[in-house]
This record gives structure tokens, sequence and C-alpha cells, in this order.
């Protein structure tokens, strides 16, 4: 496991920053670089994400990679940052929760204090059973409390982000869901898909723990979500998708027109970059 006492003192922090005043505003990064420029900016801490690590890698997203493939790339951010990480390890890579306490165990080894949980493997319309979902996370606050971490586990439901079962019930069925995670010791739970000011003040008042959003188009401004209490939004793969759409800008231009400007306008000079990182090396 990462150095013990610094992983403590990072997760304690990452768990208060869920009750503070303030919205958590998390980033997401894919890599060490991209996480070093969340840092500099002035994130007070990180997630992963799982899309982004894989389309990096050149494979699709939905649980492609390993749970050793992930936890590579989980290991490279947090030790590139002094910040605290949180990582999102999809289903957990197993299907009982013998397998995801295992998973749990060696995303701390890799040095993140959290982790997104899903209830929907890749490709799966139909979400794990209630029941079973809870025995995953009781398993994973077990592992955490025996490693002495306030490990915050962010417990995604995709009920309305995968639209199951009928329009009418899937409120319901999301806020069921998360109520139950909470009680089985969720730090936060996670309801990606929802826009709308009403259905987002609805689910922050019935679940009873903090709420993570997804940005995505539509949402409200993050003053906004504060004041209707959620306490947690996070980006997802956007940054990194948004980051290729500048790579697929600069490859026409240089085809099309044979000119730079894409690179001279948006680049970060070499010097700085490589500040940025001798900078991390001298945290270690």
């Amino acid at each position: 496991m990462a150095n013990s006492t610094d992983l403590q003192k990072k997760a304690s922090l990452f768990a208060s920053l869920h009750h503070g005043r303030r919205i958590l505003i998390l980033a997401n990064a894919w890599d060490a670089a991209s996480a070093r420029i969340f840092e500099v900016a002035g994130c007070p801490a990180l997630a992963t994400t799982s899309a982004g690590v894989a389309f990096s890698l050149g494979r699709r997203d939905g649980q492609q990679l390993s749970r050793d493939e992930m936890l590579q790339v989980v290991h490279r951010i947090a030790g590139a940052v002094s910040i605290p990480v949180t990582a999102d390890m999809e289903a957990g890579y197993g299907d009982t929760p013998e397998a995801v306490a295992e998973t749990v165990r060696a995303v701390m080894g890799a040095g993140a204090v959290g982790m997104n949980l899903e209830d929907a493997g890749p490709g799966k319309s139909v979400l794990a059973d209630i029941a079973l979902q809870v025995e995953k996370i009781k398993a994973v606050r077990e592992a955490a409390t025996s490693a002495g971490v306030a490990f915050v586990l962010n417990a995604r439901t995709d009920v309305i982000l995968r639209a199951v079962g009928e329009p009418a019930s899937r409120l319901e069925h999301a806020i069921r869901r998360a109520n139950a995670y909470r009680d089985a010791g969720a730090g936060c739970v996670f309801v990606p898909g929802v826009t709308d000011r009403e259905t987002i003040a609805t689910l922050a008042r019935e679940i009873q723990g903090p709420l993570n959003i997804l940005a995505m188009a539509g949402t409200p401004p993050a003053a906004e979500l504060e004041k209707l209490g959620v306490a947690r939004i996070s980006v997802g793969s956007g940054p990194m998708r948004a980051t290729m759409a500048l790579t697929r800008r600069i490859a026409r231009e240089l085809l099309d027109s044979g000119t730079y400007t894409a690179i001279t306008e948006s680049a970060i000079p070499g010097a700085e970059m490589n500040q940025l990182f001798r900078a991390a090396g001298e945290k270690k």
C-alpha cells in the first residue's frame, strides 16, 4: 500500500470536502499530465475518468481495460500530484463482494483515497440486484476500515442514465437505490444523466447523503447546483474528449491549410510543462 500516514491524511481531507460549505468540484484526469494541470489550476482533489483512460490507451469505454491496466494509470496519476485522488473503477472488476474488496485494496495501494462503483456492468441494461450491490458496498467499507483509511466510496446508480424501467418510476427507483447504497456505507452517491433543476433538487432532498452530479450539456452551473443541495460535481471524460477535439482541429488545419494556428495559440510552452513535473518530483 502507498504510505499509510499520507493516505490516511488525504482520505480524511477528501471525506471532509464532501461536507464543506462549498460544493466540491472534481476535474477528471486521464493521465499524469492532465492531473498536474488540474492540480496547478487549484483543484482541491481529483477524480480519474475510466472512459478517458480507456480512450487514451486505444480502447473503448465500458470496462474494456483490466483492473491492473486501470490501476497502473491510477498509480501514475496519484503519484504525480499531492492532492487526494479518487479512482473511477467502473463496476469494480468483479461480480462478488470479495472481488470488489480486492479492488478497493488495490486502489488504496495505488495511492487513491476514493472510488466510483457502478451498479451496471458494460453493455447491461438491467442493473445489478440491489441486495448484491449493497453487499459489495459493505465489502468496500470493511476493507477500508480494516486498512484504517476514511475511504470515500462514490456509489453510482445508472437508473436514469441508462433509462432503466418505466419513465415515471425512474426517479423513485434511483432514490431508493441511492439510499440503500448510502445505508450500506457509501460516502457519496452518484446519479449521472440528470440535468433539470427540479429533478436535481428532488434527488438532493430525498437522498440521505452527499450527492454527486455529472456535468454535461444542460447541467446548471456549479453555483446553482450548490444552492440546490448538490455536494459534488464531476465532469467525467468531458475534458479528455474536449482535448481530443482540439487535437482533431490541429490535424485538420495541418492537412487542409498547412498552418499551425491551433497549436501556437493553445500550446503550453515546453519549459512550463517541464516545470510542472520537476515540481511534482520535488514533492516526493
